[in-house]
């Protein structure tokens, strides 16, 4: 039988850290994405809101890559359940800075409390501990430098900024 104290987000973590197979993460890099004024389908034929926002530019960079959001290379088309959350599927190309081409998809939530959402659909600054934002990348990649990405688990953080959003992906060792 568990404690109550075990049924608490952290504190499962901080038991489970004891495991054997605790998951460890290493920073992988950051991406900086602007993204285009979002166009939306009200209701959409998935009884949900439906948007499209495009990738108008961006940059990442970590300790073994750097580079930038090939313009207008693709973009997100979440889905707003009618429960509030959004239900993230993005897709672009990123440029190394030595010329290679990476296909990224992207799929994950944001969710938060009605009143935090209706501040960051204002693009307002919005602490990024106030709302839940997630993702899990996929990479395409070419043979080469950049095949770790293709050939390990991520994680991506979220920060909302105004007009647009930072990413923080962290490799699954």
């Amino acid at each position: 039988m568990t404690s109550p104290a075990s049924d608490i987000p952290g504190r499962r973590a901080e038991l489970a850290s004891g495991h054997p197979f605790f998951p460890k993460f290493e920073f992988a890099f950051t991406i900086r994405i602007q993204l285009s004024k979002p166009r939306f389908i009200r209701p959409s034929s998935m009884g949900a809101e439906r948007a499209t926002i495009y990738a108008e530019s961006g940059d990442f960079a970590g300790p073994n890559i750097r580079g930038t959001v090939v313009p207008m290379s693709g973009g997100d088309f979440p889905l707003v359940r009618p429960d509030g959350v959004i239900d993230f599927d993005a897709r672009y190309l990123l440029e190394t800075h030595d010329g290679a081409l990476i296909y990224l998809q992207n799929r994950g939530y944001r969710w938060a409390p009605p009143e935090v959402t209706e501040r960051m659909r204002g693009n307002e600054v919005v602490d990024p501990s106030q709302y839940y934002m997630r993702v899990s990348p996929k990479f395409d990649v070419p043979a080469g430098p950049y095949e770790w990405l293709g050939k390990h688990i991520f994680v991506g953080v979220g920060e909302k900024l105004p007009g647009a959003n930072a990413i923080h992906y962290f490799m699954l060792l």
